[in-house]
């Protein structure tokens, strides 16, 4: 006998009726809005007395799981140790927690439930998936981040990719006691923060950027005004006047869009002491740096780069987008960004690397490591400068 919710298992049939009830009776779309009533009274009236009890409530679960949150995903969604959970098959489920990823025992019926679960958590960010449009990227409700691509691009299989975007809370005090910040680093970092010196926090996916920012936004005086704007709102500073902008993006329809792009130019107007974005990776560079060059000092982002002498190469490419050329890119970098702060994640454990100076090479600019590894580079001493120009000094 098969066991229940399998493929070819009575439940299943159950399932496969009651989901087309539910759709030929007008049931709501959005899957919060299907009560728990309504799903009772479908499988009792396609049951018909015919399966057992332990039957019915396999299906009832099976709907519950299809019909509520992210389905057989949600438990793993919830663990407070997950940042990414990734479906590539029925039986292949993996889940990323304490930076190790691992095979996990969660199932789904068939390659069917899966696309079925992309399609709605699709609908649920207002946006579609299908034939015509086979793949998604789009926020969540309540902090995840949903990539999803159809057969036959991904092969056999629907794949799904569940980023959980926790807010980032932990204080520069908290990450100097787990060692991510070494004592000495977190003094320079306090005090590029305190002389409003202008900075990017670089590293891979899932180095702890963010957490780096929201932890030096955490020291900016509570006189200041602190305005984010980010694409998912991971930033969650202990600070008390923090303003912040999220994208938007286009509906069913392809419209409704709102850019990270136009949400710089709109924070420019709201007054912002600090002016941070939360990922640079756009035309929106532009408009940072001419922000930064125009009185907004001691403004901060964060940049995907696997080191700081590729900072520069990678803002290029993203300037371009926003029709800069080449020397304007590198003569407002040079004027805009004082500091680069690197960052990596080895063996699990996520740490500031290396501190790095902006300096002019020609009509170029390239990054001077400052401080590396717990050892002092070229880039020390115009580092000190930098910070004794605008009344402060190194820390020791």
């Amino acid at each position: 006998m098969n066991p229940p919710g399998r493929p070819g298992s009575p439940a299943t049939a159950l399932v496969d009726r009651v989901r087309n009830r539910l759709a030929a009776t007008g049931a709501p779309v959005c899957p919060s809005a299907v009560s728990p009533s309504a799903v009772a009274d479908a499988v009792r009236a396609e049951s018909d007395g015919v399966l057992a009890d332990l039957q019915v409530l396999a299906a009832m679960r099976e709907l519950q799981q299809e019909l509520v949150g992210a389905g057989p995903l949600e438990p793993l969604l919830t663990d407070p140790e997950t940042t990414d959970v990734l479906v590539s098959g029925p039986d292949q489920v993996w889940v990323e927690q304490g930076g190790e990823l691992r095979r996990t025992d969660v199932r789904f019926a068939d390659a069917e439930a899966v696309r079925r679960l992309a399609q709605r958590l699709a609908l649920a960010a207002g946006r579609r998936l299908d034939d015509a449009s086979p793949f998604v990227d789009a926020p969540l409700p309540g902090g995840v981040r949903l990539h999803a691509v159809l057969p036959p691009i991904a092969g056999c299989c629907t794949c799904i990719s569940l980023r959980v975007l926790r807010p980032a809370r932990h204080g520069l005090d908290a990450l100097e006691g787990t060692g991510s910040v070494p004592a000495e680093a977190g003094a320079l970092l306090r005090a590029i923060v305190a002389t409003r010196l202008a900075f990017l926090v670089v590293g891979g996916t899932g180095s702890g950027k963010t957490t780096l920012l929201a932890a030096l936004l955490g020291c900016v005086p509570a006189s200041e005004r602190i305005v984010c704007v980010e694409e998912a709102a991971e930033l969650a500073p202990g600070h008390p006047h923090v303003v912040r902008l999220t994208t938007r993006q286009p509906n069913i329809e392809g419209a409704g869009e709102v850019t990270l792009r136009e949400l710089v130019r709109q924070a420019l107007r709201m007054r912002p002491d600090r002016l941070v974005v939360g990922e640079v990776r756009g035309a929106e560079v532009c408009e940072l740096l001419a922000a930064l060059n125009t009185g907004h000092d001691g403004g901060a982002g964060t940049l995907h780069a696997n080191s700081p002498v590729e900072v520069p190469a990678r803002l290029e490419a993203l300037a371009a987008l926003g029709g800069m050329p080449r020397h304007a890119l590198h003569s407002q970098l040079a004027a805009a960004v004082h500091v680069v702060l690197h960052v990596v994640r080895r063996e699990g454990m996520r740490r500031l690397a290396a501190v790095g100076v902006l300096e002019r090479d020609g009509d170029l600019v390239r990054i001077l490591p400052a401080w590396q590894e717990g050892r002092w580079g070229p880039g020390q001493q115009q580092l000190r400068d930098l910070l004794e120009a605008r009344g402060g000094g190194m820390p020791w």
